[in-house]
C-alpha cells in the first residue's frame, strides 16, 4: 500500500510537470505569434516620405506631441542603446561625412565623431502595446535590428527643453529598416 501511494504521489507530480511544461509550451507559442503579428503591424515595408534627421526634429517640437518621421542610427554614445525585454531603443544622428560611412565604422571610439555628437540631440525611441505599456519584447528580437543600424521611426514625440540632455520622446507606430550601405 505504501508503494502504491508512492507511487500515485510520483504520478500526480509527473502529471503536474507535464500540464505544466504543456502550458509554458503554449505560452511560448502565443508569445511568439504575438511578436509575429506586431511585427506584421509595425515593421514599414517602404521608408515613410519626410523622414527629418533628430536634430531637425528637435527644432519643430515641443513638449505638446507632434507627428514625426526621424531617421536616425541606434546607438547611444557608448552606452546600451537597447532596453532588454522592451520595444525601446535610442538613436544617434547618422553621420554625414564620407569617414563614418565605410565599413566597421565604430561612431563610440571615433574621435571626430564623438566630438561633433557630443552635443547633439538624443531620441529616446519606445513602441506601446494596445494597453498603453512598452511593448515587453525586446526590440532586437522584435524588429531584427542591432547597434548601428539606420532606421526611420514615424510616430509623434515630443522635446523639453528642461531636460538635462537634448533628448526627443518619440512614441513610435512604425519602423522602416534601411539597408545596409555597400
Amino acid at each position: 500500500m505504501t508503494r502504491f501511494s508512492t507511487t500515485g504521489a510520483t504520478i500526480r507530480r509527473a502529471g503536474v510537470c507535464v500540464a505544466a511544461s504543456a502550458w509554458a509550451l503554449a505560452a511560448c507559442l502565443a508569445s511568439a505569434a504575438d511578436a509575429s503579428a506586431l511585427r506584421t503591424r509595425l515593421v514599414l515595408a517602404a521608408e515613410p516620405a519626410g523622414a527629418v534627421s533628430i536634430t531637425a526634429a528637435k527644432q519643430k517640437l515641443t513638449t505638446t506631441p507632434q507627428p514625426v518621421v526621424v531617421a536616425g542610427r541606434i546607438g547611444a554614445r557608448g552606452m546600451e542603446p537597447f532596453v532588454d525585454g522592451k520595444a525601446s531603443f535610442s538613436l544617434v544622428e547618422i553621420p554625414t561625412d564620407d569617414h563614418a560611412a565605410k565599413p566597421g565604422h565604430d561612431a563610440d571610439g571615433c574621435p571626430f565623431c564623438k566630438k561633433r555628437n557630443a552635443n547633439s540631440p538624443l531620441a529616446a525611441v519606445r513602441f506601446l502595446g494596445d494597453d498603453g505599456k512598452e511593448i515587453p519584447v525586446d526590440a532586437r528580437t522584435l524588429f531584427g535590428v542591432k547597434k548601428g543600424q539606420d532606421v526611420v521611426v514615424r510616430g509623434t514625440a515630443i522635446f523639453d527643453p528642461k531636460l538635462g540632455i537634448p533628448v526627443i520622446q518619440v512614441t513610435a507606430d512604425g519602423i522602416h529598416v534601411r539597408p545596409a550601405a555597400r
